[in-house]
């Protein structure tokens, strides 16, 4: 005879047949399978490589008022050191200011006329430093790497006549753009804006074609005389209403709460909302062209947001990652969304300013919806 009981025999045997049973609906749930092994992978390898709290390479401008020998030293020194990529050598204080405006540069340093003469008559001329600290980790490290730099590049220029040790040589004057006072609030609120609607979208329309489905309401659809384009932009429309007021929500929240200034045209940043609205609608919408069920198409969509989290410079510092994950970060509607955001509320900034992003998210809307259509049509085939 068993030592086991036949009552405990028989809830072995349930739990064993049920076991197997969910085992082998995961095996065939295969999206569900791939998110549980690709998820902790993703979020191993981003934060491992990608992710960088100390950024380097930052780009920056530099304008010279004076062609000498002690000016291209310094020149020399902020190239060769791994805080600063000097992408522009500019020629007036008005390009500075685009260049800053635009998102093109993080930092401009000024070399004012008569700094060479100045050191040597063992005076303290003064070098500006204007920085965009719309994000202030990244603005932090580079202006307290900066000032030993140039001091070495001056040690190697063997400048004479230069002040005393007790004395410092030169001053930086630093002017913190956009967010003199580092305020954490002014860089995380209007990131917020693009994180909620990011995640909100993707998630309402993800839900869209799969509920159909599971409903049996398709069917419905399917006897209608309508396209799948006509189809796709009905649903679309009224999340594209739903978000806006959200946006409306977030802002008015940011002004009036948490202080956050609203420098450029509200109507751009309206304008321009509305298009990163449609451009997550319609990846979303592609989510659920592509999910067999709700829960694939939550999962999917949650695969896509991880990503824009990390790498679209909202809580990292964009410029400190490596350049394969800033190409990633490119190919993500967030990271434009956020330079625009700031750039119109923290900046002032005006569509000129913005082209590069605004193409940027026409285009990936552009190629989401020509994908949701034609994964529409083979679903209906």
């Amino acid at each position: 005879m068993s030592l086991i009981p036949a009552r405990a025999r028989g809830a072995l045997s349930r739990f064993y047949a049920m076991l197997m049973k969910e085992f082998i609906q995961l095996r065939r749930d295969r999206v569900t399978l791939a998110t549980m092994i690709s998820v902790p992978l993703m979020q191993l390898f981003l934060f491992g490589f990608a992710i960088n709290t100390t950024p380097r390479d930052l780009p920056t401008a530099v304008l010279l008022q004076e062609n000498t020998d002690v000016g291209r030293s310094i020149l020399a020194a902020l190239r060769n050191t791994a805080f600063f990529d000097i992408r522009k050598v500019a020629t007036s204080e008005e390009e500075v200011d685009s260049l800053l405006r635009s998102g093109t540069v993080l930092f401009a340093i000024e070399i004012p006329a008569g700094f060479e003469r100045a050191l040597r008559r063992g005076e303290t001329p003064a070098m500006l430093v204007a920085a965009d600290a719309t994000d202030p980790v990244a603005a932090g490290s580079a202006l307290g790497a900066l000032e030993g730099v140039v001091q070495s590049a001056l040690s190697r220029d063997r400048v004479t006549g230069v002040a005393p040790p007790a004395q410092p040589a030169f001053e930086i004057r630093q002017h913190r753009r956009f967010n003199p006072a580092g305020s954490s609030q002014l860089n995380i609120v209007p990131g917020l804006l693009g994180t909620i609607l990011t995640m909100t979208m993707l998630i309402f329309t993800a839900l869209s074609v799969t509920r159909e489905v599971e409903r049996g309401t398709m069917e419905s659809l399917l006897a209608m005389p309508i396209r799948p384009l006509e189809i796709m932009l009905g649903k679309i429309a009224p999340y594209v209403a739903v978000g806006f007021l959200q946006a409306t929500l977030i802002v008015s929240a940011g002004v009036f709460v948490f202080g956050v200034p609203l420098l450029g045209n509200l109507a751009l940043l309206a304008l321009l909302s509305t298009l990163f609205i449609a451009a997550n609608l319609s990846i979303g919408y592609t989510f659920s062209t592509l999910a067999q069920n709700q829960l694939q198409a939550v999962q999917m969509a949650m695969m896509f947001f991880l990503p824009n989290i990390l790498l679209s410079g909202f809580m990292f510092p964009f410029a400190g990652m490596p350049v394969w994950a800033q190409w990633i970060g490119e190919c993500l509607p967030l990271t434009h969304y956020i330079r625009i955001v700031r750039g119109i509320m923290l900046k002032g900034a005006d569509l000129t300013d913005l082209q590069h992003d605004g193409l940027w998210l026409v285009g990936l809307m552009l190629i989401a919806m020509t994908i949701a259509v034609r994964r529409f049509r083979q679903t209906l085939d």
